[in-house]
Protein backbone atom coordinates (compact mmCIF):
# COMPACT_ATOMS: atom_id res chain seq x y z
CA UNK A 1 0.00 0.00 0.00
CA UNK A 2 1.48 3.31 -1.10
CA UNK A 3 2.21 5.93 1.55
CA UNK A 4 1.28 9.57 1.50
CA UNK A 5 3.11 12.60 2.83
CA UNK A 6 1.42 15.18 5.05
CA UNK A 7 1.35 17.48 2.03
CA UNK A 8 -0.87 14.94 0.25
CA UNK A 9 1.55 13.68 -2.37
CA UNK A 10 1.87 9.96 -2.92
CA UNK A 11 5.24 8.48 -1.88
CA UNK A 12 7.06 5.62 -3.59
CA UNK A 13 7.86 2.60 -1.42
CA UNK A 14 10.85 3.05 0.98
CA UNK A 15 11.02 6.80 0.25
CA UNK A 16 13.28 8.75 2.56
CA UNK A 17 12.01 12.22 1.55
CA UNK A 18 8.93 13.62 -0.05
CA UNK A 19 9.69 14.40 -3.69
CA UNK A 20 7.36 17.39 -3.54
CA UNK A 21 7.96 19.17 -0.22
CA UNK A 22 11.24 17.50 0.84
CA UNK A 23 9.99 16.45 4.27
CA UNK A 24 11.92 13.47 5.69
CA UNK A 25 9.73 10.40 5.99
CA UNK A 26 11.77 8.36 8.46
CA UNK A 27 14.89 8.72 10.63
CA UNK A 28 18.17 7.32 9.36
CA UNK A 29 20.34 5.41 11.81
CA UNK A 30 23.45 7.40 12.71
CA UNK A 31 26.66 5.71 11.71
CA UNK A 32 29.39 6.34 14.22
CA UNK A 33 32.45 7.74 12.56
CA UNK A 34 35.38 5.44 12.92
CA UNK A 35 38.28 7.27 14.50
CA UNK A 36 41.78 6.18 13.53
CA UNK A 37 43.57 4.25 16.22
CA UNK A 38 46.03 6.46 18.08
CA UNK A 39 49.64 5.89 17.13
CA UNK A 40 51.57 4.88 20.20
CA UNK A 41 55.23 5.80 19.90
CA UNK A 42 57.69 3.74 21.88
CA UNK A 43 59.33 5.69 24.69
CA UNK A 44 62.66 7.21 23.80
CA UNK A 45 65.64 5.61 25.35
CA UNK A 46 67.44 8.07 27.59
CA UNK A 47 70.64 9.32 26.01
CA UNK A 48 73.66 8.29 28.06
CA UNK A 49 75.53 11.15 29.70
CA UNK A 50 78.72 12.23 27.95
CA UNK A 51 81.84 10.41 29.03
CA UNK A 52 84.04 12.56 31.26
CA UNK A 53 87.20 13.90 29.67
CA UNK A 54 89.78 12.01 31.66
CA UNK A 55 92.11 9.04 31.27
CA UNK A 56 89.14 6.61 31.32
CA UNK A 57 87.79 8.05 28.06
CA UNK A 58 89.41 6.02 25.23
CA UNK A 59 88.27 8.35 22.47
CA UNK A 60 89.73 11.39 24.23
CA UNK A 61 93.02 9.56 24.77
CA UNK A 62 93.19 8.46 21.15
CA UNK A 63 92.54 11.96 19.80
CA UNK A 64 94.97 13.54 22.29
CA UNK A 65 97.72 11.08 21.33
CA UNK A 66 97.25 11.58 17.58
CA UNK A 67 97.19 15.36 17.93
CA UNK A 68 100.28 15.24 20.17
CA UNK A 69 102.16 13.30 17.50
CA UNK A 70 101.16 15.86 14.89
CA UNK A 71 102.23 18.72 17.16
CA UNK A 72 105.61 17.05 17.69
CA UNK A 73 106.11 16.85 13.94
CA UNK A 74 105.38 20.59 13.70
CA UNK A 75 107.84 21.49 16.49
CA UNK A 76 110.63 22.12 14.00
CA UNK A 77 108.40 24.38 11.87
CA UNK A 78 106.23 26.23 14.43
CA UNK A 79 107.82 25.91 17.88
CA UNK A 80 105.53 26.88 20.80
CA UNK A 81 102.63 27.57 18.43
CA UNK A 82 102.37 23.84 17.78
CA UNK A 83 101.62 23.18 21.48
CA UNK A 84 98.86 25.80 21.50
CA UNK A 85 97.45 24.29 18.31
CA UNK A 86 97.61 20.79 19.85
CA UNK A 87 95.09 21.65 22.57
CA UNK A 88 92.91 23.55 20.10
CA UNK A 89 92.69 20.74 17.58
CA UNK A 90 92.23 18.05 20.23
CA UNK A 91 89.01 19.79 21.32
CA UNK A 92 88.03 20.49 17.71
CA UNK A 93 88.39 16.85 16.64
CA UNK A 94 86.68 15.54 19.79
CA UNK A 95 83.66 17.79 19.14
CA UNK A 96 83.58 16.71 15.47
CA UNK A 97 83.68 13.04 16.45
CA UNK A 98 81.14 13.09 19.28
CA UNK A 99 78.89 15.97 18.21
CA UNK A 100 78.73 17.13 21.82
CA UNK A 101 79.35 20.60 23.13
CA UNK A 102 82.41 21.07 25.32
CA UNK A 103 82.61 23.76 27.97
CA UNK A 104 85.80 25.61 28.82
CA UNK A 105 86.63 23.36 31.79
CA UNK A 106 86.37 20.22 29.64
CA UNK A 107 88.44 21.92 26.93
CA UNK A 108 91.17 22.69 29.47
CA UNK A 109 91.14 19.06 30.68
CA UNK A 110 91.44 17.68 27.15
CA UNK A 111 94.20 20.21 26.43
CA UNK A 112 96.03 19.09 29.58
CA UNK A 113 95.85 15.43 28.51
CA UNK A 114 97.17 16.44 25.08
CA UNK A 115 99.98 18.42 26.72
CA UNK A 116 100.98 15.38 28.78
CA UNK A 117 101.25 13.32 25.60
CA UNK A 118 103.14 16.13 23.88
CA UNK A 119 105.73 16.58 26.65
CA UNK A 120 107.93 13.45 26.22
CA UNK A 121 108.72 13.94 22.51
CA UNK A 122 108.97 17.70 23.05
CA UNK A 123 111.49 17.24 25.87
CA UNK A 124 113.60 14.90 23.75
CA UNK A 125 113.43 17.34 20.82
CA UNK A 126 114.53 20.29 22.96
CA UNK A 127 117.43 18.36 24.47
CA UNK A 128 118.51 17.20 21.03
CA UNK A 129 118.24 20.75 19.69
CA UNK A 130 120.43 22.14 22.48
CA UNK A 131 122.96 19.34 22.06
CA UNK A 132 123.26 20.02 18.33
CA UNK A 133 123.22 23.81 18.70
CA UNK A 134 125.92 23.81 21.41
CA UNK A 135 128.45 22.77 18.80
CA UNK A 136 127.57 25.67 16.49
CA UNK A 137 129.72 28.82 16.88
CA UNK A 138 126.83 31.21 16.20
CA UNK A 139 124.87 29.58 19.04
CA UNK A 140 127.79 30.03 21.47
CA UNK A 141 128.18 33.69 20.51
CA UNK A 142 124.84 34.70 22.07
CA UNK A 143 124.95 35.58 25.80
CA UNK A 144 121.87 33.50 26.77
CA UNK A 145 123.22 30.49 24.93
CA UNK A 146 126.61 30.80 26.67
CA UNK A 147 124.87 30.87 30.06
CA UNK A 148 122.84 27.78 29.18
CA UNK A 149 125.92 25.86 28.02
CA UNK A 150 127.85 26.89 31.15
CA UNK A 151 124.97 25.70 33.36
CA UNK A 152 124.78 22.39 31.48
CA UNK A 153 128.53 21.85 31.92
CA UNK A 154 128.67 22.83 35.60
CA UNK A 155 125.66 20.82 36.85
CA UNK A 156 124.22 18.81 33.96
CA UNK A 157 121.62 16.93 36.03
CA UNK A 158 120.05 20.02 37.57
CA UNK A 159 120.19 21.94 34.30
CA UNK A 160 118.47 19.15 32.40
CA UNK A 161 115.80 18.83 35.06
CA UNK A 162 115.22 22.59 35.02
CA UNK A 163 115.01 22.59 31.24
CA UNK A 164 112.60 19.65 31.18
CA UNK A 165 110.45 21.32 33.83
CA UNK A 166 110.21 24.44 31.66
CA UNK A 167 109.28 22.33 28.64
CA UNK A 168 106.66 20.48 30.70
CA UNK A 169 105.10 23.75 31.87
CA UNK A 170 105.12 25.18 28.35
CA UNK A 171 103.62 22.12 26.67
CA UNK A 172 100.86 21.57 29.22
CA UNK A 173 99.88 25.20 29.76
CA UNK A 174 99.91 26.08 26.07
CA UNK A 175 97.86 22.98 25.26
CA UNK A 176 95.39 23.84 28.04
CA UNK A 177 95.11 27.38 26.65
CA UNK A 178 94.48 25.96 23.17
CA UNK A 179 91.75 23.67 24.51
CA UNK A 180 90.08 26.59 26.29
CA UNK A 181 90.24 28.69 23.11
CA UNK A 182 88.63 25.91 21.07
CA UNK A 183 85.82 25.53 23.60
CA UNK A 184 85.23 29.31 23.62
CA UNK A 185 85.25 29.46 19.83
CA UNK A 186 82.73 26.61 19.61
CA UNK A 187 80.52 28.23 22.23
CA UNK A 188 80.58 31.52 20.35
CA UNK A 189 79.65 29.77 17.10
CA UNK A 190 76.57 28.09 18.59
CA UNK A 191 73.19 29.86 18.41
CA UNK A 192 72.16 31.24 21.76
CA UNK A 193 69.12 29.56 23.37
CA UNK A 194 65.86 31.59 23.31
CA UNK A 195 65.21 33.61 26.42
CA UNK A 196 61.93 32.99 28.21
CA UNK A 197 59.71 35.89 29.20
CA UNK A 198 59.86 39.50 28.18
CA UNK A 199 62.57 41.83 29.35
CA UNK A 200 61.45 44.53 31.72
Amino acid sequence: MPGFCSCGSELPPDALFCHKCGKPQRELPEVAAELPAPVVQPPREPQPPPAPLDFRNPLALKIALLVALGATALFWVLPFVNWLAAGYFAVFFYRRRTGRAINVGAGVRLGWITGLFTFPPAGVSVLYLINVASSLPQFLSEPHSRELIAMLRSSPGAAVLMLLLEVFILTTFLSMAGGALAALAAKRGQPSPPRGGSSA
